[in-house]
């Protein structure tokens, strides 16, 4: 319940730091109104630009923020939330082109302002920032790359927009009214300082090393890192960490990953890491000894944050890291409650770990049962996906207070998460971990 009060609470912030500046543009003696639609137009560019410095809030990892919602449900809202943003700048001008002399510049672009070249400059940049977003391996970026022209482009939209709007000067004709959305701006993009100057900074005086890079699985590895010099990291079991590896923390070359090690060890953590780019692939590359960051831990994909009479883990393919990462704590804390892992993978080359799951499985109360696509000759376990009908013949009995947790490729996470819910398992008793971070 603290959670969603708390989420609640960021919720009405965030609309008022939406709303307020466009509030205060009304307050005292503000400048006769133009009609409905071209004040409705401005207030559209005022609220969009409120928006658009909110992003960079949203990406600036506060765990106070973060916290009831998790940093992937947060990352989320911030996609989905620029489309909102990007709609409203583009009403702006829309609405005014049949009202005002704006019109007359589509056909004479000789008669645009620099008033309307610099609206037309900053619309340009973020449908750029939008695009680039959306069909990143169209365009061959790579992750870094990505990320670096993004927050760039993102601080240009922003300056690019105030010089905007104090060249329209009707609502922004005093110091007072201008001074607001400079210290606005200034306070949102500065909390990018905190991802790129603050956190890196803190990074340097805890350092960790390389231990080991052990196969895990077909295209898949176990990292491990041990701390150097300090007492290591405290996380909840499921939470992941952004890793940066044999560079320095202020390079953008950071990942998010999860862990799949016990939290009773904070001095020496291990990630699973499954091949999907240039960083990821041939991760034995880095040798014991390279240097390493981390910044964390985030994620509410925990155990931890829920009273359980008994868990349903549910994995597919490399989503079964955090969940080893529960499975080991669980053991470590000996803990008797009742479990039950469902893990589907392509092939068993694809299952990772399954060793250490049958020792696992003698220490606790926990259930295995794998499920493959192409299972090898003689299989005598589950075949096929994670289906309705798997779920049946496989979830236990004891289903008040189990909570579930379901990592995996998203398509499988959804197909699980209804299936779920039309079994009678309450919303708020599943718990999803998404990866797509960027």
């Amino acid at each position: 319940m603290r959670f969603a009060v708390r989420g609640a609470l960021w919720l009405v912030v965030y609309l008022v730091v939406v709303v307020g500046p466009l509030l205060l543009m009304l307050a005292g003696d503000p400048p006769p109104a133009r009609g409905f639609w071209h004040e409705l137009s401005i207030a559209l560019g005022f609220i969009g630009l409120s928006m658009l410095g909110l992003q960079f809030a949203t990406t600036a990892r506060f765990q106070p923020v973060d916290a009831p919602y998790g940093l992937d449900v947060v990352l989320k809202f911030h996609k989905e939330i620029s489309f909102v943003a990007f709609a409203f700048l583009l009403a702006h001008p829309l609405i005014l082109i049949p009202i005002t002399p704006l019109g007359s510049a589509i056909y004479d672009p000789s008669l645009l302002t620099w008033r309307g070249v610099t609206g037309v400059i900053a619309l340009g940049l973020l449908a750029v920032i939008i695009v680039t977003s959306m069909w990143t391996e169209r365009f061959k970026l790579t992750y870094e790359w990505w990320r670096f022209t993004h927050g760039l482009l993102g601080i240009a939209v922003i300056v690019v927009s105030l010089v905007h709007i104090r060249l329209s000067g009707y609502y922004v004709d005093t110091a007072f009214r201008f001074g607001v959305w400079i210290v606005l701006m200034v306070v949102l993009v500065g909390m990018y300082a905190k991802v790129r100057i603050y956190q890196p900074l803190r990074q340097l005086r805890r350092p960790w090393a390389v231990e080991s890079v052990e196969p895990a699985a077909q295209d898949a590895w176990e990292l491990t890192l041990r701390a150097e010099g300090h007492d290591g990291l405290r996380f909840q079991p499921g939470q992941f960490a952004w890793v940066t590896l044999d560079t320095s923390p202020f390079a953008i070359r950071e990942h998010p990953f999860s862990f799949s090690s016990s939290a009773e060890h904070p001095d020496r953590v291990s990630f699973m890491v499954k091949e999907l780019g240039d960083f990821t692939t041939g991760l034995d590359r880095f040798e014991p000894g390279t240097r390493a960051y981390l910044d964390g831990p985030y994620g509410v994909f925990s155990y931890e944050r829920n009273e359980a009479a008994g868990f349903v883990f549910i994995a597919g393919g490399i989503g079964i890291g955090p969940i080893m990462g529960m499975l080991r704590t669980l053991a470590d804390r000996d803990d008797r409650r009742p479990m039950v892992l469902l893990f589907g993978a392509p092939t068993w080359a694809d299952i990772a770990l399954d060793d250490e799951l049958d020792e696992l499985s003698e220490r606790l109360d926990l259930t295995v049962t794998y499920v493959l696509e192409d299972p090898p000759d003689g299989w005598q376990s589950e075949t096929g996906v994670l289906s309705p009908e798997v779920l049946d013949r496989h979830l236990p009995n004891w289903r008040g207070g189990t909570q579930y947790f379901v990592c995996g490729p998203d398509a499988m996470m959804d197909a699980v998460e209804a299936s779920l819910l039309e079994r009678g398992v309450p919303e708020d008793h599943i718990n999803l971990e998404r990866f797509d971070l960027t």
